[in-house]
């Protein structure tokens, strides 16, 4: 039996946003549930975001490793970034962060898949693109800054990723699921057979 999930929205009979912060936010929603009753939703509102798995032509994954504060760990990810403006092309955000993360291009471009990373508790969506056909970038390379100051960055075969996520070694949500998603086309049917680059995205719709 085939899935899907479906749209649907409570009524919500009041809202207020206790914290707005540089990029994300909290909203307090008061939700009337399906028997009539009322109650707080607390979540942390946000922009949305982009990743790429992009795929050498040896089967390798660009991966980079930054810090991450919130959990005190320095993690292994597949680069990433915000939707930093509001309407914006997640293709051209995906091409954008794969160029200042790794100072990578690539040729071919497709979605790999769409995610909420914590529907319970945020809004915020991912779209993971697979990136193909991929070469170095002409130009300077892109100087970061604060956590990205001193990214290493790396290439991986697919199926240590894959390996080391099912051995719990690896935690980052984008690569673990960007990771296990491309396996799975790999051996089902096929990249080609993934959806096109500027597929219609309902979580973040954007201007092709």
């Amino acid at each position: 039996m085939r899935i899907t999930d479906t749209p649907e929205e409570w009524r919500v009979t009041a809202t207020e946003t206790p914290f707005t912060g540089h990029k994300t936010g909290v909203r307090t929603d008061e939700v009337v549930m399906p028997d009539g009753s009322r109650s707080s939703r607390d979540y942390q509102t946000h922009p949305g975001s982009v990743a790429v798995l992009a795929l050498d032509g040896e089967g390798r994954v660009v991966v980079v490793r930054q810090y991450r504060h919130p959990v005190r760990q320095r993690l292994w990810e597949i680069p990433a970034g915000l939707l930093d403006v509001p309407g914006e092309n997640p293709l051209h955000a995906a091409q954008r962060e794969l160029y200042e993360e790794a100072h990578v291009k690539a040729d071919d471009w497709r979605v790999l898949t769409d995610v909420y990373p914590s529907p319970g508790g945020s809004d915020e969506a991912v779209r993971i693109f697979l990136a193909r056909g991929i070469s170095e970038a002409e130009g300077e390379r892109y100087e970061g800054d604060h956590e990205e100051a001193d990214m290493e960055l790396a290439r991986v075969p697919l199926d240590d990723l894959v390996a080391g996520v099912l051995a719990g070694e690896l935690h980052n949500t984008c690569l673990a699921v960007g990771a296990l998603a491309a396996l799975a086309a790999r051996t089902g049917a096929g990249f080609e057979a993934l959806r096109p680059a500027n597929a219609p995205w309902p979580a973040r719709p954007f201007e092709a």
